[in-house]
């Protein structure tokens, strides 16, 4: 009977020491159900939903005829069975970019069902957003001159890249000015240090959809570092930091 008491006792502790670590929280435990990347069902166009490190980016686009439609995103949490967004940047609705926005939501399995604006929307979800790349990412530093030089970003200006386990996307943007500077995305893979995206679509130049880049990348102390050479041709050397 001690010895269970004396289990139960470093349970209590062990549990206690992980939340107030972070290790546990209740937040990580909720959201972990929505992360990966979602297709909406029944579309006659791509709709994808990506959620990873607390922020997500919704994008709708025509693959085949390389038409980019809108974008939408920034930050969420979870509560009761409600998502609260804060948008950071909409294509259509820059009204909203700022403002707090609340939906229902349920999962079931691989669905997701969005009540949005009385419209519910079913979202199938294709990756869990199992992969070492997964999150979402600021770009922190470039290499100049044969030199990692910090990229010292002071103002609300900033470009993103949201990863799940098979999706990609980027987007530069300014929350507090709403303005958009650009977008693309699509599906990528990464491989013996080999990093490749399939673009499926860009916002300021459609001859880029259909596209595969390859990038040598690799993860060193918690950043990502990405080399070769962009869809314009140039050559760039890239350090990337998760978001906090």
């Amino acid at each position: 009977m001690k010895t269970v008491s004396k289990f139960f006792t470093l349970f209590l502790l062990l549990f206690a020491c992980a939340i107030s670590t972070g290790f546990y929280t209740r937040n990580a435990y909720q959201t972990n159900g929505l992360n990966g990347a979602w297709m909406l069902e029944n579309n006659k166009d791509e709709q994808v939903l990506l959620f990873a490190d607390n922020y997500f980016s919704q994008t709708g686009y025509n693959q085949k005829e390389k038409k980019f439609q809108f974008t939408r995103g920034g930050t969420f949490d979870l509560q009761n069975g409600q998502m609260n967004t804060k948008i950071e940047f909409d294509t259509r609705r820059n009204d909203e970019i700022g403002k707090p926005i609340t939906y229902r939501f349920s999962l079931n399995n691989d669905k997701l069902t969005l009540d949005i604006n009385g419209e519910k929307q079913t979202w199938k979800q294709i990756d869990k957003g199992a992969d070492n790349l997964a999150g979402t990412w600021k770009i922190t530093a470039r290499k100049q001159d044969d030199k990692i030089v910090p990229i010292h970003q002071t103002g609300p200006r900033k470009t993103l890249k949201i990863l799940t386990g098979t999706r990609f996307q980027w987007a530069a943007i300014n929350p507090e000015t709403k303005e958009f500077f650009g977008t693309g995305g699509g599906s990528y893979s990464f491989k013996n240090g080999k990093y490749t995206e399939n673009i499926e679509f860009f916002s300021r130049d459609s001859s880029r959809v259909g596209a595969a880049l390859t990038f040598d990348g690799k993860l060193e102390n918690g950043a990502w570092h990405h080399s070769g050479l962009s869809s314009r041709g140039d050559s760039i050397y890239e350090v990337w930091g998760r978001i906090k």
